[in-house]
């Protein structure tokens, strides 16, 4: 039997890997700050290219669709040189999807930044593939959904920091009176929209800059010592049939599918759903000021679900927030004004523990089938780029609030999934 050592997995020294878990977290501050940035493209790319939901919803297609694409490469990747390595990876390719902004600008075309986003979405897939586990691994495995449900509290800060600075950076500048499309000149239109996306990607080429220099970090430090599977981990081909037999997993599978698709399809939508005259009627920027609160509530509720989580049932727990978040949604749909608003921006604080919850209760168990995995499960994250397009139809044709009923069917299943894995695995029992 191979132990989990050979898997590349040893026990971390406290001392060692500190700074290491620093800067970890510091990765998820950052990708959740360059995700969110999305919300407040959203209504901005509608508005210069005059889309529909379907279309606008395209950006977040392309952008969610990388990590079908790229999560079981990212995972052969991760097996052959590591956890530090497979993140140096990532924070480069992130980066040149961030660059990618400059020549999208020069385009001034909509495929230009959708291209600039999947590039963007493919170097963050290799770092969830990676550092999800990395911090799933660097302690007791009794408490690794309290330790990454903590680590992606830090992932929240940065989704709560996002739509204020991008309602600045991206909803609050303008270079001028946008052109009408049905009667501007085409020439006029083309260098309206490049004056527009040339302001859009400042905040993009200063998270390109970062990421460079965190991508340095990582290098310099990929040979510290006590870092699990620091040079190269165990990837077992014949461990995919074994995956395939493990329902815990598979089912794991879905529910990230299907978090990941409500989640993002609030988010890209209260933008618009609150600028309309039902519930606040407020203008884009002030819109988009208060979709931080919704990711406010998400990074509160992990800091407060890290103590819960030691405590109480993951399952359970996961169970209890899912129904509840489905509550908000209905309740929000149903109702107008400041409570059908309070109510959808609510639904962030009970998010906050369900990815983390769910992709540990997933490789509980796993040992050394655990990078095919998270491969898996981070492959789920595509639920990101269907579940708001399939949204963004139903909104074109029933409006916004019955398009919410999508992420309320979301969290009922989730909720299944919580109570289905409300108890520890026995030893012996397949996952």
């Amino acid at each position: 039997m191979e132990t989990s050592q050979a898997a590349g997995v040893m026990a971390p020294r406290r001392g060692t890997t500190l700074g290491i878990t620093s800067f970890v977290i510091g990765l998820f501050f950052i990708w959740g700050f360059s995700t969110v940035l999305l919300d407040s493209l959203i209504p901005k790319l509608k508005a210069l290219f005059a889309l529909s939901y379907a279309e606008v919803m395209l950006s977040q297609f392309c952008f969610f669709l990388a990590y079908f694409v790229f999560s079981i490469p990212a995972a052969i990747v991760l097996g052959r040189v590591g956890y530090m390595r497979g993140i140096v990876i990532g924070l480069v390719v992130m980066a040149l999807g961030c660059a990618g902004f400059a020549p999208a600008a020069a385009l001034g075309t909509f495929n230009g930044i959708l291209v600039a986003l999947f590039v963007m979405a493919s170097g963050i897939t290799m770092l969830q593939v990676a550092a999800n586990p990395l911090v799933a691994e660097l302690g007791p495995a009794s408490s690794s959904s309290s330790r990454l449900t903590l680590a992606q509290a830090f992932n929240s800060l940065g989704t709560a920091l996002g739509p204020v600075i991008g309602a600045r950076l991206i909803l609050g500048t303008s270079s001028g009176v946008a052109p009408d499309p049905a009667t501007a000149d085409p020439l006029v239109l083309a260098a309206f929209r490049r004056a527009e996306i040339h302001l859009v990607e400042v905040p993009f080429l200063a998270i390109a800059a970062a990421l460079i220099a965190l991508a340095v970090i990582f290098w310099v430090l990929r040979r510290a010592p006590g870092i699990p599977g620091a040079d190269r981990l165990q990837y077992h081909r014949a461990g995919l049939a074994r995956l395939a037999a493990r329902p815990r997993l598979l089912f794991g599978v879905v529910a990230i599918f299907l978090y990941v698709g409500a989640e993002v399809t609030i988010g890209s939508l209260m933008t618009n759903y609150l600028m309309q005259p039902s519930r606040l009627g407020l203008a884009a920027a002030d819109a988009g000021r208060l979709v931080g609160l919704y990711w406010t509530g998400a990074m509160v509720g992990r800091f407060i679900g890290s103590y819960v989580l030691r405590v109480c049932s993951p399952g359970l727990v996961l169970a209890t927030v899912a129904l509840l978040a489905a509550s908000l949604v209905a309740i929000s749909a149903a109702s107008m004004g400041s409570v059908s608003a309070g109510a959808i921006i609510a639904v962030g604080l009970f998010n906050a523990i369900m990815f983390p919850t769910i992709f540990t209760l997933a490789i509980e168990g796993l040992n050394e089938d655990t990078p095919q995995a998270s491969g898996f499960l981070c492959m789920a994250i595509v639920g990101g780029a269907i579940i708001p397009w399939l949204s963004g139809v139903a909104a074109d044709h029933a409006g916004l609030a019955s398009a919410l009923l999508v992420p309320v069917c979301c969290y009922l299943m989730i909720a299944g999934y919580g109570f289905s894995a409300r108890r520890p695995l026995q030893e012996g029992i397949s996952p």
